[in-house]
């Protein structure tokens, strides 16, 4: 690994680091990275999710006020995300890489469309949420299982995804929602991760990079991303969801 090499998955580690705590889809810069210096896709994506966890830690300590009174969510919502990351980790080493990425795309942009007729749909259909710092219901717990297989699979726009999930079956204010989305998609990463170092080949060098740049995001993401108004995150998620679907078509 030459110094560009360095400085380019460092770089892309900060960034997705940032992205991560602020929307989602930060794999989708540090995973084409990888291919581009010439990582095989399964060592790349491998690589990538263990890179991306200490990145999830500061982005969850700089989001700690919104969390506050969330406990009775944060703990059952980890455990299912944790049971769906350890399926999609097993998935991705027993099974082709193309078979469930052909259809990546779609998840996102459901996803997408979740986030932008989101308020209109709870109206049409009388959806009951709950208020700030109660309880959960099955939906949300179904959907951080789902997002999990995803997440332990490839893991792109899984943060869209769970914020998608989360604003449909939680009734609460966004930048909340996103603190429990950055919980969520990092225990997936975790529980994945320790998948991949005992049974998959990891390339350590790119995961250490990744990993350092994502400490520094994750810390950028959450000093910034929870100054912006509730409407520029949508319009955020859905850019960034848009830009998803681009690169993975």
């Amino acid at each position: 690994m030459n110094a560009w090499q360095i400085v380019a998955i460092f770089a892309a580690g900060i960034a997705a680091g940032t992205i991560n705590t602020v929307v989602g889809s930060g794999t989708l810069i540090t995973f084409p990275i990888l291919l581009a210096f010439g990582y095989a896709p399964v060592t790349a994506n491998v690589s990538n999710t263990i890179g991306l966890v200490p990145g999830s830690v500061t982005g969850a300590v700089g989001y700690r006020r919104e969390l506050i009174g969330q406990e009775n969510r944060v703990v059952p919502l980890a455990i299912s995300s944790a049971l769906g990351g350890l399926v999609g980790a097993i998935l991705l080493l027993s099974l082709p890489a193309s078979a469930f990425k052909a259809i990546v795309p779609f998840f996102i942009a459901i996803a997408l469309i979740l986030i932008v007729v989101q308020k209109r749909l709870n109206r049409v259909i009388g959806h009951h949420r709950r208020g700030h710092g109660e309880g959960i219901g099955p939906a949300a717990l179904i959907g951080a299982f789902a997002s999990g297989i995803y997440g332990g699979y490839f893991g792109a726009a899984q943060g869209i995804l769970l914020l998608s999930i989360f604003g449909l079956t939680i009734n609460d204010e966004l930048h909340r929602l996103n603190a429990i989305k950055i919980i969520s998609a990092g225990v997936v990463n975790l529980v994945s991760g320790i998948v991949f170092v005992i049974a998959a080949h990891v390339a350590w060098d790119a995961a250490g990079l990744i990993a350092g740049g994502s400490i520094i995001g994750g810390v950028v993401g959450a000093r910034y991303g929870r100054r912006l108004p509730p409407n520029a995150l949508r319009a955020l998620i859905v850019v960034v969801g848009v830009i998803a679907i681009i690169r993975l078509v």
